[in-house]
């Protein structure tokens, strides 16, 4: 794992890039320029910012602004889970050749537990695209974002761009440690949250209990079956991984009004990129927790010796 660590950020496989903001001229004069660079380049380019930098971005690319795959990261990156998969989706429908991709996952406006998620997220892409020729580049508004956010963006991306300069950033740090880093701890539950501990043959019990809750708080139709599938697929993973047995609690959030659904097990998991990767057709097993992250707004996963907790979010 060192060995390839060790590569990260140079010219052969990926180059990793923190770019720093401060207003939308600012962002499309940077992100403009990776682009074009990109463009001369060859490189297909894969741009996912949020909505509202859309249209600046291709008013200043004028008509190169066509040969670039544009998509809203609030839709795709609202879950954060769900952003390495669709990077490397587009990597696998292009040519071989060097890839570039713009990313801006966190916005102003996210709350905490995003924050917390991307994070993790942009440590977990240098490990997910090490062997991959890509360039990535990660805009950070520097007037809108809290600095311990502008603090560890130093920390996620080996390489920092200023202006037309680039250099290595020497807060950068394994991405693994970032990943189990006590850093990001969950918070706890509140105390009214509802808890139900559960057991090999509790599916059908855990379904109605989460069914009734989620009627309870409003979040029904297919915003309430996609929470509902979740939970089973997590559940499920407990009985058949995590010891046959688990604790399920579930509460909401006032203030981005959301279900929250958290279950505890013994068990544990080791793979950094569970539920990042896709499941190949055909394939069996590896498909409950990229399920998870496709029905939810955000999944949260810590996992070490004492056991493994998932969280997962569903706004109402």
């Amino acid at each position: 794992m060192t060995r390839a660590l060790d590569r990260v950020g140079t010219a052969g496989v990926l180059e990793h890039e923190a770019i720093f903001y401060r207003d939308v001229d600012d962002f499309v004069d940077g992100v403009g320029r990776f682009v074009r660079d990109g463009l001369a380049a060859g490189e297909p380019v894969l741009v996912s910012v949020p909505g509202q930098r859309h249209d600046p971005l291709r008013a200043a690319l004028g008509a190169e602004a066509e040969q670039v795959t544009l998509l809203d990261m609030t839709t795709i990156g609202r879950n954060p889970g769900r952003i390495i998969p669709a990077v490397r989706k587009f990597c696998d429908a292009q040519p071989p050749g060097r890839i570039r991709f713009v990313g801006e996952p966190i916005w102003v406006g996210r709350n905490e537990a995003e924050i917390r998620e991307c994070t993790r997220h942009e440590a977990l892409l240098n490990l997910a695209f090490q062997d991959t020729p890509v360039t990535i580049l990660c805009p950070y508004d520097s007037a809108g974002l809290d600095p311990v956010t502008l603090s560890d963006a130093l920390r996620t991306h080996p390489v920092i761009v200023d202006g037309a300069e680039r250099r290595g950033s020497s807060d950068y740090v394994d991405p693994l440690s970032i990943y189990l880093s006590p850093d990001y701890p969950l918070p706890p539950p509140p105390a009214d949250a509802v808890s139900l501990q559960f057991g090999p043959g509790a599916l059908p019990q855990i379904r109605r209990f989460v069914r009734e809750r989620l009627r309870e708080a409003s979040l029904v139709g297919d915003r309430g079956d996609d929470l509902l599938l979740a939970v089973n697929e997590v559940v499920t993973n407990s009985l058949v991984y995590g010891g046959g047995h688990g604790t399920l609690r579930l509460w909401t959030e006032p203030t981005q009004p959301s279900v929250i659904v958290e279950v505890s097990d013994r068990g544990r998991i080791d793979d950094p990129l569970v539920g990042r990767h896709t499941p190949r057709a055909g394939a069996e097993g590896g498909r409950g927790l990229w399920l998870v992250h496709q029905f939810c707004d955000l999944a949260e996963l810590r996992s070490d010796a004492s056991g493994t907790t998932i969280r997962i979010h569903a706004r109402i």
